[in-house]
């Protein structure tokens, strides 16, 4: 019995450092491809910046790699034009002495017809954009203290994760909040693009909450004010339901569009969410606790308790929040979670307001807002996948997280 122990520990320290040394390489091979696109897209943009090449350049290098490197992927005219806006975007790092790029191999003279040597180009790359540096906003950039630039999440992330964050966030801040967001919480593209589209970066961390006087170690606390928004996009829930009946029939309306497109609900809200139950019903003393949405929350190990309401918040709603989350403490809670937190969403909220009310409450609780797809602004509902991709996505990332 004793050699078998033995041997569940060899395999499982042998696993441990083949599993380590897979996420090394795999991390190596990431940066190795970033610095060898930040190369190429110095080299394109030196030399079509500069009108070195002629009209139709970037295809003909494109199809020309191609035909020499048979089975070759990711260098087609779309992907070179990507790797060009990568360096400019950037290239602010290079100056800084922040990100190693590699050297590529002088192309040969007789393929295209170049002015400079490919060595020259990639050495005095900073002189050769100059000019076109000087005209772009991005070049305010410059003045970021370089040094809190976050070099590590850089590095951490794909290539095509950092196209998404420069085609849709323009902003540095911005683009740093993505960066950090993309290594922490591991989205998909899709995901990621989803995010910024819904302006995750002004909403993070907004919510009013009273997490950090209520949950006693402030780690905890700080991970549930980054878990929440303060604003959400509920474009699932059918409007044409609401508004025909009294508030309270139109939160359930909204309260059933939620149960019906709860995979929809969990993607808004993010990972780590699971679904335990609508109008759940608890007794205490004789008096009835109905919740209107129940969720269980993995990253902050504890319940997630969310209130629906139509209307305006309105103080009362914490109180009824309260008595719930004392409820569910003592009767449904096991010894290894954390304290379950409330979430009041409402349509519409005076959030210093609410902020400063909760205070005096003991339990932890926060107050969110939603909108639906009645309240977007057109250009930016246009700009969202439709609802059955959504779905599509989320379950592709589910079927991977059951296959880890």
């Amino acid at each position: 019995m004793s050699d078998i122990i033995n041997y569940k520990n060899a395999v499982h320290v042998i696993k441990t450092a083949i599993l380590q040394s897979q996420a090394r390489a795999a991390k190596a091979v990431n940066q190795e491809q970033l610095a060898l696109y930040f190369g190429i897209g110095r080299y394109v943009s030196a030399n079509t910046r500069k009108k070195n090449w002629g009209k139709g350049a970037i295809e003909a290098i494109s199809s020309q790699l191609r035909a020499e490197l048979p089975g070759l992927r990711g260098f087609s005219a779309p992907s070179l034009r990507k790797m060009r806006i990568f360096f400019e975007e950037w290239s602010m790092l290079e100056r800084n002495s922040f990100v190693p790029t590699n050297k590529l191999e002088a192309i040969p003279d007789k393929t295209f017809v170049a002015t400079n040597e490919f060595t020259e180009i990639n050495n005095n790359s900073a002189v050769a954009t100059a000019e076109f540096e000087e005209d772009r906003e991005i070049r305010q950039l410059q003045l970021v203290n370089m040094h809190d630039f976050p070099l590590r999440e850089f590095l951490s992330i794909s290539f095509t994760h950092h196209i998404a964050i420069l085609a849709k966030a323009k902003a540095y801040d911005e683009r740093v909040f993505y960066m950090k967001y993309a290594d922490t919480y591991k989205p998909t593209v899709e995901d990621l693009e989803k995010a910024i589209t819904q302006d995750l970066y002004h909403h993070q961390d907004k919510m009013p909450n009273n997490f950090l006087a209520t949950i006693p170690d402030y780690k905890q606390a700080y991970r549930a004010i980054r878990m929440f928004k303060d604003e959400y996009l509920l474009n699932f829930i059918n409007v044409e339901e609401l508004g025909m009946h009294d508030e309270d029939v139109d939160e359930s309306v909204i309260e059933s569009n939620i149960v019906h497109n709860v995979k929809n609900f969990i993607m808004t809200f993010g990972r780590g969410f699971t679904f335990c139950g609508s109008q759940v019903h608890y007794d205490k003393l004789g008096h009835d606790h109905w919740i209107d949405l129940l969720f269980f929350n993995r990253d902050l190990n504890r319940t997630v308790v969310f209130e629906l309401k139509n209307g305006r918040f309105k103080v009362g709603y914490l109180g009824q929040l309260s008595a719930y989350l004392r409820v569910l403490n003592d009767e449904d809670r096991r010894n290894h979670e954390e304290a379950p937190i409330g979430i009041i969403l409402c349509r519409d909220a005076d959030k210093d307001y609410a902020g400063y009310i909760m205070q005096d409450f003991c339990q932890p609780m926060g107050v969110a807002t939603y909108k639906t797809a009645d309240q977007m602004d057109p250009e930016l509902l246009k700009a969202l996948p439709p609802k059955e991709e959504l779905q599509k996505v989320f379950e592709e990332s589910s079927k991977k997280e059951e296959t880890k």
